[in-house]
């Protein structure tokens, strides 16, 4: 059959990185990046460019404090981009565009390592089919696309190439003998290479450990002896890996659990000491993970020399891994807080830290999820192979990650890639045998029919993806940094921050994950004064924070110190006619309003009719407050003709400081830009510090100038205070940095006696 050509590695590998590729690239279509990530890490690569040097203390980013770069991710994550970009730039591309598409050549690799590892795995059908669901999976497209930057992408892309170093150790036992052992090494830095790119590379080191331990289990069952030297290689090459991580985290950064951040945490928790090896995770790993591991192969070893009948091997594997599951679980019980990385995301969980749902699993994998349990045809009587059990080792603690966050769908998705594609032909062989007549229906049914409905819904998914950003935002963003000072701080809401810290180039108090304060103070629970204590200088409000307002309340009563029990209500309702009156409606809720010389405004809120108590009309730059024809609830309304929407809310929702800004901002707020309805910036009028750097000189320059001292902190680079000094100014309107001050970068207070009314940090040259 013609068809059967399909399935050579000529043909099958061209095929399915061209499909992966355009898959991918889709995304490059939109002017703007998806999500808000992407944004924080471009803006450190250009900055980093300018100044000619990987920087540590970004200051336009963690107000007013600056930011670690190095404490958030290795510096592999920045540098990858810049010399994509550095080999691209002759070509005439952008760093812009350079950036949008390193995703996509990471993603793609992947695939393609992946396949050749599964083609001297298995065979040429089901490194096909495994290869192209992996290609068309939204699971895996989605943080391997263009326009979205993720360090995940990384990590899988390194798994792969270590696949790829299995399985040729494997091809070659024949040919190579004891020579072939050295393709390990591939392993060791295949794994060590991804902790300089990913700050949670360890899922690496957890598969391929897992991928030891199971190899050994398939060798014992399958009484292949030779195997075990293999398992006991792929586990020593995870301690290489380990050494040469540790060795890169000093120059480029450690993982998240490294001995700086949380890693603190997780130590104190399993009494572990930061010694010569310096992340937590590695630390784990090489003293007991292995040790275990390596104890449990060599076990497995000398059973087989002794056990011969299969029911009773199978016993001592049942007996071993309950004895085993003890050991992890309860003797490090620190362990069963994964699901919550060990406490980071209980105060305010996130869309990616929950568990997955089966609308998740189908988003992600489509079709492939029902094909899962097909792989398992594979543990038939005389059709299994070690590979198989070796490859539990990626499937099990991928299938936990994904049950556990949605996060992990990206990471999982090459496990049920391999389930499906392999279990695919694994049916169609089962089913071909019993009726050979019917076998061309059976590949047009089974071979064709579902990686195309696979291929449809990878395909739909990834063009319905549309940027967050978008022009007003990026107007309103570029005018704050044209029109405000290089250390103001600026507060938004959290999702917009890396948007604050790209566009604008100023620093954001919240970003990148939710901030209770910023909740706090837009439902009026905080006030001036700890905005003014943080150093905010612009409050940005938008259209879009009426959107998530549920959030904002959610994120707010997770504050422990604060008790938010208002009732607050809020329905966003888009304009839907305006002949003869305004209409908005939006599920159960509808507003009808004839405009005059009274309002007439009724509400129906799901069968009541009610008419407000307030309404509020902005348009063209102005907003009113007609008079109604009568009121007899005590709901408000904000209208915007300019954009054709309406916002009802109740009173408590009305007086919160979001509503307030965005509808009557009153001192010591002015409204400093508005596009007419969707994004306004507000300016706090305090006690403002200016800093003007000119050639050697850097002045503080003071509004309203009431303030009595300025604290001056000078840092160095990697973040080590270097100096601290409070300057009495009261009076003055200006102050030099004085000479003595030492230090890279230069955090500042502004009081007035103890309280503090302004703060910042800067750069000195």
């Amino acid at each position: 059959m013609d068809f059967e050509r399909v399935f050579k590695p000529k043909i099958a590998l061209p095929l399915i990185t061209v499909v992966a590729l355009i898959f991918r690239l889709i995304p490059l279509r939109f002017k703007y990046m998806l999500g808000y990530d992407p944004y924080f890490h471009l803006a450190y690569i250009e900055e980093a460019l300018k100044a000619g040097e990987w920087f540590n203390f970004f200051t336009i980013a963690g107000g007013p404090w600056g930011y670690q770069v190095r404490t958030f991710h290795p510096l592999g994550l920045w540098m990858t981009p810049a010399y994509v970009y550095k080999v691209l730039k002759t070509f005439g591309v952008s760093l812009y565009n350079a950036f949008r598409i390193t995703p996509v050549i990471f993603g793609v690799l992947t695939i393609v390592f992946f396949y050749l590892a599964l083609l001297k795995l298995y065979d040429e059908r089901r490194a096909f089919f495994a290869s192209l669901f992996l290609a068309v999976s939204f699971g895996h497209i989605f943080r391997s696309m263009a326009n979205y930057y993720r360090g995940d992408n990384y990590m899988l892309f390194w798994y792969s190439v270590a696949l790829f170093g299995i399985a040729y150790a494997f091809y070659m036992r024949e040919k190579l003998r004891y020579k072939r052992f050295a393709f390990y090494l591939i392993l060791a830095f295949a794994s060590g290479f991804a902790a300089i790119f990913w700050q949670a590379y360890y899922p690496i080191f957890v598969f391929l450990l897992a991928n030891a331990v199971f190899l050994a289990v398939g060798a014992f069952l399958l009484d292949e002896k030779e195997k075990f030297f293999d398992s006991l290689a792929l586990a020593a090459s995870t301690v290489v890996g380990a050494f040469i991580a540790n060795s890169l985290g000093g120059k480029y950064g450690y993982g998240m659990l490294g001995y700086d951040q949380l890693g603190k945490k997780v130590a104190e928790k399993l009494a572990l000491e930061f010694g010569t090896i310096k992340d937590a995770y590695l630390i784990i790993h090489i003293k007991y993970l292995v040790p275990l591991a390596l104890a449990f192969i060599i076990l497995l070893f000398i059973l087989s020399r002794y056990i011969k009948d299969i029911k009773v091997r199978v016993g001592v594997l049942v007996g071993l891994a309950i004895l085993g599951v003890f050991v992890l679980f309860y003797r490090f019980e620190a362990l069963k807080e994964l699901s919550t990385g060990f406490g980071i995301f209980k105060e305010a969980p996130i869309a990616e830290t929950r568990p997955s749902t089966f609308d998740d699993l189908w988003n992600a994998f489509a079709l492939s999820i029902f094909l899962i349990p097909l792989f398992f045809l594979r543990f038939r009587l005389r059709e299994v192979k070690v590979q198989d059990f070796m490859f539990l080792g990626l499937v099990l603690p991928s299938i936990y990650m994904i049950k556990t966050w949605t996060r992990f769908l990206f990471i999982g998705s090459m496990a049920i890639a391999l389930m499906a594609g392999v279990g695919l032909w694994e049916l169609y062989s089962v089913l071909s045998r019993l009726d050979r007549k019917k076998s061309l229906a059976l590949t047009l049914g089974l071979l064709v029919i579902i990686p195309g409905v696979n291929t449809a819904f990878g395909l739909d998914s990834v063009t319905k993806e549309k940027p967050f950003m978008n022009e007003q935002w990026e107007k309103a963003l570029r005018w704050l940094g044209e029109n405000s000072n290089e250390n103001d701080v600026i507060l938004a809401w959290w999702d917009y921050g890396h948007w604050v810290t790209y566009y604008a180039r100023r620093s954001p108090i919240a970003q990148g994950s939710p901030n209770t304060g910023v909740a706090l103070y837009y439902l009026g629970k905080l006030d001036e004064n700890w905005v003014m204590s943080l150093g905010v200088d612009y409050v940005i409000v938008s259209y879009y924070d009426f959107l998530k307002f549920g959030a904002i309340v959610d994120t707010a009563k997770r504050h422990p110190k604060y008790n938010v029990s208002e009732s607050y209500g809020l329905v966003l309702l888009p304009m839907t006619s305006s002949i003869g009156a305004l209409v908005f409606e939006r599920g159960g809720y509808r507003v009808i309003a004839k405009p005059g010389e009274e309002w007439n405004v009724v509400i129906n809120a799901n069968g009541q009719a009610l008419t407000p108590r307030e309404v509020y009309v902005e348009y063209k730059g102005e907003i009113i407050r007609p008079n109604l024809t009568s009121s007899n609830s005590n709901a408000y309304l904000y209208i915007n003709l300019n954009y054709k929407y309406a916002v009802l809310m109740n009173e408590e929702t009305l007086n919160t400081t979001l509503a307030r800004l965005f509808i009557r901002p009153e001192e010591p707020y002015e409204l400093v830009y508005s596009d007419g309805g969707v994004i306004k910036i507000l300016k706090l009028r305090h006690p403002n510090v200016e800093v003007e750097k000119t050639n050697s000189r850097v002045m503080f320059h003071f509004e309203n100038a009431t303030g009595t001292g300025l604290g001056i902190w000078g840092f160095l680079d990697n973040g080590t205070k270097v100096f601290e000094k409070w300057y009495g100014v009261k009076g003055l309107e200006e102050f030099e940095l004085p000479s003595e001050v030492n230090g890279t970068v230069i955090r500042y207070a502004y009081a007035v006696g103890k309280k503090i009314v302004d703060r910042g940090v800067f750069r000195k040259g």
